[in-house]
């Protein structure tokens, strides 16, 4: 009625033919209008028949950040876009739904992290929606990489000769050459984390080499905002955030090849703490035979992994090499006519020929349920991050009982200690005692710098400590000990070592594999880690401590690193 009104009251204005042609118009629009308004009943009524969600989008607001979810050209082509997108969800909508544009939008969200939900539309909805592509701003890409070239390297790095020069260098310099000089230096000294931290009244930069955390420079406090915002933006974290903590990667661009840095920011009393974790990929390179186990252990560790089934446990502290250690295992077992899954969190070092897999706990993708899937894929090795629940634990012992050698990670401080460990966990005994083929201890200790190795003068006090230790070995390993003339070395410092004394790392360890004694004391469930280590030493296991010692005796590192590290 509304409508006719309206045309009557143009009827009453202007002359004859304005009328005549303003008449047609508003007629023409109303048309229009009504049309419209049957398609979007129609578009309605067919997405309850199909069972999904309907919308009308025109004069919706759809944001920038929405549409980039789904490229124009696929936009156009799929007759679909995308008309809200939160770091959580995205809504997606389309003039059809069918197979196609359902696995597509299950695509979309497994990019963006996010959940979906799917909605039927009018094309004259598309069409709306289409025409605010032409008004999308362009946006330059910004490059997450840094770039540092040789001649950079050679500049920053042919004139430090230890840890003490680099705070020199860091004064009057810009933060674009901060930031590479740092990471030129870390590269020199083979560092393995950059951490710089905002203290009270300045900015600490240290490196971690060979485990051990050196400070190597204290720059301005006023340089912090735009050190830390460079970083992030590199990083791809949100650069207005500081008091949350965030996580990032980037890329270093090397003549010799690209290493991915692992960012980490965490708030703190002062600012914040940022922690840039290189990743080696020379890592990957560590073999069985690198890993620094000698006579016994060698042989005995040799023959377990060898097996076709069981489980390979090696346990420490954060830090110890434990995943090292099993990446090497795998390098030996990688073998044609055989299958290799991996369960890590995080993939860290890639290798060629196994099917590696990272899990995602806000994904509910965990070790249990990520175990799960790797059994139905079969395998004839399954190697997973680490077993911190019985549920993984249970899985894992089944494979090893139906077939497959399962290595894996626990974290106790002794390989005795694995075994109370999983039984405190709820693992039943019966099935845990045939499971096991060999449990590894271990430590990384420091090794002697090589071009400056000087013997070690070392006191009564340690020495006496020494000398009980290598009383209680295997007689086998005791027997080829001159008690009379035992000597000690350690590294002077020297340009190859930044004056540190030591250069890289080697893995200290105790062994001990199943046996029936170890199995009986299982099967009580009464067991305890001293026992344990006492039946272990008594069948020849040499400890950590001792398989230390014996590494110093041979010039191999210091008897203060091994104290250091097992004490």
């Amino acid at each position: 009625m509304s409508d006719f009104q309206s045309i009557n009251d143009l009827m009453k204005k202007g002359g004859a033919k304005k009328k005549t042609d303003d008449v047609q118009d508003l007629l023409n629009q109303k048309i229009k209008t009504i049309r419209q308004k049957g398609r979007e009943e129609d578009v309605e009524k067919k997405a309850k028949e199909l069972g999904v969600s309907y919308i009308n989008l025109y004069g919706f607001p759809v944001s920038a950040e929405s549409l980039r979810v789904i490229p124009e050209t696929q936009a156009r082509e799929k007759k679909l876009v995308c008309f809200y997108a939160t770091p959580d969800k995205i809504k997606i909508a389309g003039t059809d739904i069918n197979d196609e544009i359902k696995e597509l939008t299950y695509q979309l969200g497994e990019k963006n992290h996010a959940d979906t939900e799917l909605y039927l539309i009018s094309q004259n909805s598309l069409e709306y929606v289409f025409k605010m592509y032409a008004n999308l701003p362009v946006i330059k890409p910004i490059t997450k990489d840094i770039n540092i070239t040789q001649e950079e390297l050679d500049r920053y790095q042919v004139e430090m000769s230890n840890i003490q020069s680099l705070e020199e260098k860091f004064k009057n310099i810009n933060i674009t050459d901060i930031l590479t000089l740092i990471i030129a230096s870390a590269l020199k000294l083979n560092s393995s984390d950059i951490h710089v931290e905002a203290e009270e009244k300045g900015i600490a930069v240290r490196y971690r080499i060979d485990g051990v955390l050196h400070d190597v420079a204290n720059l301005p406090i006023d340089q912090w905002k735009r050190f830390v915002s460079r970083i992030k933006l590199l990083a791809a974290l949100k650069i207005n955030i500081t008091d949350k903590p965030q996580d990032g990667r980037v890329t270093l661009k090397l003549p010799s090849g690209n290493i991915d840095v692992r960012v980490s920011t965490m708030p703190t009393t002062y600012g914040e703490s940022v922690v840039m974790r290189i990743l080696f990929s020379g890592s990957k390179g560590v073999t069985f035979d690198d890993l620094g186990f000698y006579g016994d252990s060698y042989d005995r560790l040799k023959r377990e992994i060898e097996r076709p089934n069981g489980m390979i446990i090696t346990t420490g502290p954060t830090g110890s090499g434990k995943t090292t250690t099993l990446y090497a295992i795998l390098r030996t077992l990688n073998k044609p006519g055989v299958k290799i899954i991996t369960l890590e969190d995080p993939v860290e070092i890639k290798m060629e020929g196994v099917n590696q897999s990272q899990v995602d706990p806000t994904r509910d993708y965990t070790f249990a349920k990520g175990l799960r899937s790797i059994l139905r894929q079969d395998p004839d090795i399954c190697m997973v991050g680490e077993i911190r629940d019985l549920e993984t634990a249970e899985i894992a012992i089944q494979s090893a009982l139906t077939g497959h050698l399962m290595l894996s990670t626990i974290h106790t401080n002794s390989a005795s200690g694995a075994l109370p460990r999983f039984l405190s966990m709820g693992v039943k005994p019966f099935l845990l005692a045939p499971s096991l083929n060999a449990i590894i201890g271990q430590r990384l200790v420091r090794r002697i710098c090589p071009k400056c190795i000087i013997e070690d003068k070392i006191d009564e006090e340690k020495m006496k400590r020494v000398k009980e230790q290598f009383e209680k070995l295997p007689e086998n390993e005791k027997n080829k000990i001159d008690f009379n003339n035992l000597k000690f070395y350690k590294g002077q410092g020297c340009e190859f070592c930044s004056g540190l004394g030591y250069k890289g790392r080697i893995g200290i360890y105790e062994i001990f594999t199943m046996n029936k004694e170890i199995e009986e004391i299982i099967l009580t469930g009464q067991t305890s880690e001293y026992a344990i280590q006492e039946i272990a030493v008594k069948n020849g296991m040499v400890t950590m401590v001792q398989d230390g010692l014996l590494k110093a005796l041979n010039k191999v590192t210091t008897v203060e690193e091994v104290f250091r590290v097992t004490e």
